[in-house]
């Protein structure tokens, strides 16, 4: 069995306390489409290798192992905060976490989405988001900054780190998924470029995402720019990808997952 990949941010290494790790795929033992670390309660896999899989995930944090709390995650802006270890076993609907509470590891899973871990080290609060182009669009990073406010964070001490998700030359489009940006904020121009295809639109998911969470105020952001539909390791495909199993014909996909943990 391969080795584990937990790929971190450089600036949320920095955040004393703070724990983290964005998933690659590598590292489980779920087999065939969901070789091999897929973390998705949601798909089809057999359950109990999303379930060793998990526990290997908590098991990177310490010898305690965390506590995995997630959502079942809508492509909306619902946030949910976690006050106490108990609440940690809650799968709400929502696409972003919020938390101050240590031992409990904030999750989400994505395949093409953007992950986005947020930490304020100073006041010990975290969050997360999965921001999809929906949820982003819907504003669920604000969301999730307005929540770690609520629980006593600084906008900008607040730092946040967008994961592993689509490229924009992997992520062609058409003009009316275009004219939905368009129609909120015009400026949304300048995260699309003309497509492959006649017709078709590229759109800068993670770019996009970087821009919004920097217009809440947040204090330093930072883009991993990994690919997940297109980068490899060691002959292997990195992540999971719905964009590319959809092209293969899959059945299905395996979810990435990316955790943030205050120690």
């Amino acid at each position: 069995m391969q080795p584990i990949e937990a790929i971190t941010a450089p600036l949320l290494a920095q955040c004393a306390g703070v724990q983290h790790g964005f998933f690659t795929r590598l590292g489980g033992v779920s087999t065939g489409i969901y070789a091999s670390l897929n973390c998705g309660l949601g798909s089809g896999d057999d359950p109990e290798n999303v379930r060793i899989n998990r526990g290997r995930v908590s098991q990177q944090f310490g010898p305690q192992q965390i506590l995995l709390a997630g959502t079942h995650q809508e492509h909306g802006k619902q946030v949910h905060i976690i006050r106490s270890s108990e609440q940690a076993g809650l799968r709400p609907k929502a696409d972003g976490l919020v938390s101050a509470v240590p031992g409990i590891g904030l999750s989400i899973l994505a395949a093409d989405c953007a992950p986005v871990l947020f930490a304020d080290a100073g006041a010990r609060i975290i969050g997360c988001a999965h921001a999809g182009w929906r949820g982003a669009l819907a504003g669920i990073c604000e969301a999730v900054v307005e929540a770690m406010l609520a629980l006593g964070a600084g906008r900008a001490a607040i730092c946040a780190a967008i994961g592993p998700c689509i490229s924009q030359t992997a992520y062609e489009v058409d003009a009316d998924f275009e004219r939905n940006f368009l129609e909120q904020d015009s400026a949304s121009a300048a995260y699309f470029a003309p497509g492959a295809s006649a017709g078709k639109r590229q759109f800068a998911l993670g770019p996009y995402v970087g821009g919004r969470i920097a217009r809440a105020g947040v204090g330093r952001i930072e883009r991993l720019d990994l690919c997940t539909y297109a980068s490899e390791y060691a002959g292997e495909r990195r992540f999971f990808s719905f964009r590319r199993a959809t092209h293969r014909g899959d059945a299905d996909y395996g979810r990435n997952i990316s955790v943030i943990a205050l120690a």
